[in-house]
């Protein structure tokens, strides 16, 4: 063999190296990510399971306990506007580990609440810190793991999301029955304070410089092609686009917050069937959901417009709800029509975080992926705050078939904002 063979093998071999080095890199900082993800998810937990025993013991009303998902999720949702601009300027990491933090001080702050008011004080804490979680994940996958694997990076953030709910589910349940909803909270926060531990030893995977250099000398940074300066603060909310993408999350996520919230009584209203084969239908959603996240990584790889993918998903999975609604499925396909519906929306959601990306990059750059993700995705937290209290009412007045086809009407509503993202 020649030199320049030899030659040829070496810069192969090294190219190999390379690319396995760049995709181990990849694989350490999404599956850490969607750690930190994952127990986000839990705390969105924290609470709900405990509520039986909590308004025995404190001689609460459903109102009371209702009320605090609604401030966990006011705080997350305002927060979460404003943690994008500190994760753009102190750093994604340092931002996530504090979040693990607020979330171990929430539910050592359970273990030690015996009135309504340290619930709230609970509540509110574990709120600010799941408010940092989709800024700095976000901006440490867009900027630390490969273009192309993007599409599965964000799939499995999502889905790992998906098992943080089902996991503290069952935990925060299973730990309340067995020692009691204090011991339940001094639980959660040890184990997220053990995640915690976990990243901070792996932080070399997870560090981005923060991007705020072009913020404090009053200069102006380059222009973006839709003409707004690159550099600007608050630059990005005079973009349409931007708002555009914040309905489309408070739209979407105000139709999952319904489901997650009220399937199991609508679904034993509209058919004959128990509560338990309602939250059946439930889980059905749920872990298609999850299924759909797997498949619409591969989707958001392959497929260049990711508004078309969440178009044709969400309107496909809107046909669900609206016949629910007029009770034209029999009872025997309620647990695979509940399976397929969260399928399209799982489908959407990696295609969902790349328009985000998309429209994030191409008018302000990398520098601003902190506070166009916090500000965007806190329409999701805003949508289960409001929209679920708002159908609460229809379903006080009986209403149980206008609830469920307001999913299929927000699922509609969304589509058409996700295909007006450019």
């Amino acid at each position: 063999m020649g030199s320049s063979g030899w030659k040829a093998v070496y810069y192969r071999t090294m190219h190999d190296a390379t690319l396995s080095r760049t995709w181990r890199g990849d694989a350490s900082t999404v599956g850490l990510v969607s750690l930190a993800h994952g127990t986000s998810h839990f705390f969105h937990l924290l609470l709900p399971p405990l509520f039986p025993w909590i308004m025995r013991d404190l001689g609460l009303r459903f109102t009371d306990v209702a009320f605090l998902t609604t401030v966990f999720f006011a705080v997350s949702g305002t927060g979460q506007a404003l943690a994008g601009f500190a994760v753009d300027r102190v750093g994604a990491l340092r931002m996530l580990l504090g979040a693990i933090a607020l979330l171990a001080v929430s539910g050592g702050a359970l273990g030690f609440a015996h009135s309504y008011a340290g619930l709230m004080v609970v509540a509110a804490l574990a709120g600010a810190g799941n408010s940092i979680f989709h800024p700095a994940d976000f901006t440490i996958l867009n900027r630390r793991v490969s273009a192309g694997r993007l599409g599965h990076a964000f799939a499995m953030h999502g889905l790992v999301g998906n098992l943080g709910w089902a996991a503290g589910a069952s935990f925060m349940a299973a730990v309340g029955a067995a020692a009691g909803w204090h011991a339940a909270g001094f639980a959660a926060g040890a184990a997220a304070a053990l995640v915690g531990g976990f990243l901070w030893t792996q932080r070399g995977h997870l560090a981005v410089s923060p991007a705020h250099a072009s913020h404090g000398g009053g200069t102006r940074g380059p222009t973006a092609p839709g003409g707004l300066p690159a550099s600007s603060r608050f630059g990005f909310l005079r973009s349409a686009t931007v708002w555009t993408c914040f309905a489309f999350f408070y739209f979407s996520t105000g139709a999952a917050g319904i489901l997650q919230n009220f399937a199991p009584t609508i679904l034993a209203h509209l058919y004959p069937i128990t509560i338990a084969l309602g939250s059946a239908g439930l889980t059905a959603y749920l872990l298609g959901s999850a299924a759909g996240m797997l498949a619409g990584g591969f989707l958001a790889s392959h497929v260049a417009r990711s508004d078309r993918i969440i178009a044709v998903a969400l309107l496909l999975a809107a046909v669900v709800p609206a016949q629910l609604a007029m009770q034209a499925l029999a009872v025997a396909v309620l647990l695979p029509a509940m399976a397929i519906l969260g399928f399209g929306t799982g489908v959407a959601g990696p295609s969902r975080d790349l328009l985000v990306r998309q429209a994030a990059a191409s008018r302000f750059g990398a520098a601003a992926f902190g506070r166009v993700y916090g500000f965007v995705y806190s329409g999701l937290d805003i949508g289960v705050a409001t929209i679920p209290l708002a159908i609460g009412r229809l379903l006080d007045g009986g209403h149980f078939s206008w609830a469920m086809a307001s999913v299929a009407v927000l699922l509609v509503v969304a589509t058409g904002a996700a295909v007006r993202v450019r």
